[in-house]
């Protein structure tokens, strides 16, 4: 399907036109059609399948074809700050010819955005993309008024549970008019989504996009080591491996900090990404990193979803992910937009059975990789409680010279 196949606003054409977009993407062909038919929507789809496009389209529609007035007209909640920031300059590039106007709301600013803020959600701001606490911050003070509101989006919903804004969801949702569109997206369908959608949603359309495997292009390898080796390791694999961008994971804030200091020790220039950073130092990072002046980012899980950068061709797992879902979704940032891509994960001998999980998960037996004869010898992998022998056998595993 094409978007000149869609009937859609003449000013919102010309945004689609200067994006480069002229087809639909499977989610968009099954999303947007619905939207601009008035229904509730519950859509189970991966970031990367461009689900954003396949909401702020339909919304952008109807606020053209039945403008606002200075009402807030759609409220599109999500789970981080980058999030926000990245549907935001989405939304600045598609509605560029026309009149609407909009506005991300996200914590870590200084007192000026939060003067912008409370300005438009009391003279009204046609699109309106925030996270759950920052509203619930403006919520608090009184002064919020969404009597009109027509749209609510909660996009990454699953995420936004696992992180604890479910009772934030609720206390914004109390606020809106029962009258509204809502739409709610979903890498996975767990109960606790299913529960919200019933509470929440009024004969919804269902549709499931969302698959718990990576694209077939990014081509995975794991190397199964022990965690003394796997900093000497990484800095192989980037002194050998051509890249252009490459993006290593670790599970926790400190380990993506101890080794940010250990590869600009060895020369690299790397920079680091996590939670302990001001929004100013996060935005000029992810800038960096987007244009080329960052070839390595560590972070932490922040940035395995919703962060959509085209040039990420290398994604190294510094550690196994607590989830397979996460494992899908950190690998998921490398081969967009039609690119290829490569994936390594570093499994230690703990992290072997977190591993054969998300083998299964994924319904494949990822590629064990060779490492170096030069760090030493390595652990078999025997997930699942399977190893044997004792001690002598560790020095049977030297990889053979090549």
């Amino acid at each position: 399907m094409y978007f000149s196949e869609l009937n859609l606003h003449p000013s919102l054409m010309e945004g689609i036109d200067a994006s480069g977009y002229e087809k639909a993407t499977p989610v968009q062909e099954q999303v947007i059609p619905p939207i601009l038919e008035g229904r509730d929507i519950i859509a189970s789809a991966q970031t990367g399948t461009g689900k954003t496009a396949a909401f702020v389209l339909p919304i952008i529609h109807s606020l053209l074809e039945k403008p606002m007035d200075g009402n807030v007209g759609a409220l599109i909640i999500v789970p981080t700050r980058e999030l926000a920031i990245q549907i935001s300059q989405h939304l600045e590039g598609l509605t560029y010819f026309t009149s609407l106007s909009s506005i991300a709301i996200y914590g870590g600013n200084d007192g000026q955005n939060f003067v912008n803020e409370k300005k438009a959600l009391q003279m009204g701001a046609d699109i309106i993309v925030c996270t759950p606490g920052r509203m619930i911050s403006h919520l608090n003070m009184g002064y919020v008024n969404m009597e009109k509101l027509r749209f609510l989006v909660l996009d990454e919903s699953d995420r936004m549970l696992d992180m604890g804004f479910m009772d934030d969801i609720n206390r914004i949702i109390q606020k809106l008019p029962e009258s509204r569109q809502t739409l709610l997206f979903s890498a996975t369908m767990p109960e606790k989504i299913r529960q919200l959608s019933r509470a929440i949603l009024k004969n919804p359309v269902e549709i499931n996009i969302a698959i718990s495997k990576p694209p077939e292009k990014i081509v995975q390898k794991a190397f199964v080591v022990y965690d003394t080796q796997k900093l000497e390791l990484v800095k192989h694999i980037l002194a050998t491996t051509p890249y252009k961008s490459a993006l290593i994971f670790c599970g926790k804030k400190q380990e993506v900090k101890q080794l940010t200091m250990a590869l600009k020790r060895a020369r690299l220039n790397v920079f680091d990404m996590h939670s302990d950073l001001e929004q100013s130092q996060r935005e000029e990072v992810i800038n960096g990193f987007t244009s080329g002046r960052i070839p390595i980012l560590v972070a932490t899980d922040i940035l395995s979803r919703g962060i959509d950068i085209d040039t990420i061709d290398l994604v190294i797992n510094f550690d196994v992910p607590s989830d397979g879902e996460d494992y899908v979704h950190r690998i998921g940032r490398t081969a967009r937009a039609e690119a290829d891509g490569i994936a390594y994960t570093f499994v230690g001998e703990r992290e072997q059975n977190k591993f054969a999980a998300i083998e299964q998960l994924i319904g494949k037996t990822v590629d064990k990789g060779e490492v170096p004869q030069s760090l030493g010898p390595v652990p078999l992998y025997q997930p699942r409680g399977r190893r044997q022998g004792g001690g002598d056998q560790k020095k049977k595993f030297y990889y053979k010279k090549r």
